[in-house]
This record gives C-alpha cells, sequence and structure tokens, in this order.
C-alpha cells in the first residue's frame, strides 16, 4: 500500500515487527515543512469527526513538531497568546459575532 505521508518515528519499527517491510526515506528541510502541513490538516479533521482526547493529543503532537521546526519556543508562544489576550481576548466567553 503506498501512503507518502508523514508517519511517527516508531512506525517502521512496528511494521518490521508484524513482518512487513516498511520503505521509507527521511525527508529534507522543504518536504518535511510540507508534510508538516498536510498533516497538521488531517490530524484536525480527525479531532473534527472523533472529539476524543486521544486525536487532540495526535494534533497537539503535530503542532509541537511544527513549532520546534519553525523555532518557536513556548515561552514565546505563551508571550504572544497573553499579549493577544490582553489586547483582543481569548475565547472563553463563547461571543458569537452576528454583525459589526
Amino acid at each position: 500500500m503506498l501512503y507518502n505521508k508523514l508517519v511517527r518515528d516508531k512506525i517502521p519499527d512496528v511494521i518490521a515487527a508484524n513482518g512487513e517491510t516498511a520503505v521509507f526515506h527521511v525527508a529534507g528541510d522543504g518536504e518535511y515543512w510540507e508534510k508538516l502541513k498536510e498533516k497538521v490538516l488531517e490530524e484536525f479533521k480527525e479531532f473534527v469527526a472523533d472529539e476524543s482526547a486521544e486525536e487532540f493529543a495526535d494534533l497537539m503532537e503535530v503542532l509541537g513538531a511544527i513549532a520546534a521546526f519553525k523555532g518557536f519556543g513556548a515561552e514565546e508562544i505563551a508571550e504572544l497568546r497573553r499579549a493577544k489576550n490582553e489586547k483582543r481576548g481569548a475565547f472563553a466567553d463563547r461571543i458569537i459575532l452576528e454583525e459589526a
């Protein structure tokens, strides 16, 4: 079966443990970035279809990989969130804008 998609690091070992052969390569930066973008959309769609903690964890794993690849530090992201929350608020009040 052909996949051509980014998978978790241990998937080739899992396939081998099942007696099968995985054909794979290690992506360069450009391909990795493109596959991360595809993967985050895939994981988001899976979370929308199944709103479980497991699917949310998968989505967060890909977001973490994106942050690492782009060099976004946890403190930097937290500060950006705080600043945006101070200026524009968060989503806690569940406000639905109908017209402006």
